[in-house]
């Protein structure tokens, strides 16, 4: 194990194609990082370089305090998980996770113990003698975890390693992938654009966009607290709703299309007065009845325990969410003026307009 350091780091193409932006990241020794964004944003490739996988244009990359800049991907005592499993198919579960082992010389018992401990974490001890074509999906992801745990790395290297299994299967691979790190305590960083196993992987998230590092945080940090306007309608399902508005000197709040906001000139912080900003709200935060946003419910999604209500607050798109149990009790329906304000635990969250960056007192 080993802590892993990203200083400054940048990759660029031919043609002064500029994918990552200057990344500074220390990753302390057994911490499980996951960088997580849209498609396109660089995470990948930000694996890749730490790999060895992708050259890096700037900058430097220490994986237990040795710069790795110029080591072969072999010589940086990483493994990597893909998502697409990359197993031998004419080989047998055994050959697949003992092929690393093999190339590297060690001896036939030393592989021989590091397999079978490895069959035994992974429960895969029964398939050994089977092909990857007689496995399921999430046998092969564990076989291709238990590829890179025989090998004892300092870090574990994780790229999108679940998005090709079902829902059910994602959520029983997340729980062994969570139950693996709480044995093993291996360095991990693992990439994902799904926020669901960001959240419940992660000790703390890394959230990228366009090559740059939006937030750094725990998964509560960055939901509570996201830094950004990107942050704050990337993470949360439904994300926050965000309405640009324009404070008065006095407290008064209108919507930028000039709807005024039934805020008690109280609750509206002094920093954010006489400025364009942008009012965030969570869709669980929202209560109904409460004074805020004069909203026009447009549609009611029931979904089981909850319910999800689309409206508009002037021409900005607004969601709320509540228990179910609520519209058994007259909840709003389609074509209904509602109103909707925080509740008293989670206030408003107020952001740049220009910058989109968080207002802090």
């Amino acid at each position: 194990m080993a802590n892993l350091s990203l200083r400054d780091v940048t990759k660029s193409y031919p043609g002064g194609n500029a994918v990552i932006h200057g990344i500074s990241l220390e990753i302390v020794d057994g911490e499980f990082i996951v960088i997580v964004g849209p498609s396109g944003c660089g995470k990948s490739t930000l694996l890749r370089m730490v790999a060895g996988l992708e050259s890096i244009s700037s900058g430097e990359i220490l994986i237990g305090g040795v710069v790795v800049n110029r080591l072969e991907p072999a010589d940086r005592d990483v493994a990597m998980v893909f998502q697409n499993y990359a197993l031998y198919p004419h080989m047998s579960v055994f050959e697949n996770m003992a092929y690393g082992l093999k190339i590297r010389r060690f001896s036939k018992a030393e592989i021989q113990a590091r397999v079978q401990v490895a069959a035994d974490i992974l429960e895969l001890g029964p398939l050994l003698e089977r092909r990857p074509r007689q496995l399921s999906g999430g046998q092969r992801q564990r076989v291709a975890m238990g590829r890179a745990i025989v090998r004892e790395p300092k870090a574990f290297l994780f790229d999108e390693p679940l998005s090709n299994l079902d829902a059910k299967l994602r959520v029983q691979m997340r729980l062994e992938i969570q139950r693996l790190h709480k044995r093993l305590g291996t360095t991990s960083l693992y990439v994902t654009h799904d926020q669901v196993e960001a959240m419940t992987l992660g000790q703390r998230m890394v959230v990228m966009n366009k090559g740059r590092v939006e937030q750094v945080g725990t998964p509560t940090e960055v939901f509570e607290q996201p830094a950004t306007t990107f942050v704050a309608g990337f993470i949360g399902s439904p994300p926050m709703n965000l309405v640009p508005v324009r404070v008065a000197a006095d407290g008064v709040v209108h919507t930028e299309d000039g709807v005024r906001l039934a805020f008690d000139a109280d609750t509206v912080p002094p920093h954010v007065r006489g400025r364009d900003v942008i009012a965030g709200l969570r869709p669980e935060h929202a209560v109904l009845g409460a004074p805020g946003l004069p909203l026009t419910v447009e549609m009611v999604e029931t979904l089981g325990s909850e319910q999800l209500v689309h409206a508009r607050c002037g021409r900005t798109a607004v969601v709320l969410r509540h228990a179910t149990r609520v519209a058994a009790q007259g909840g709003p329906a389609a074509g209904d003026e509602v109103n909707a304000g925080p509740d008293s635990r989670h206030p408003l969250h107020w952001f740049d307009a220009d910058s989109g960056r968080r207002l802090e007192v």
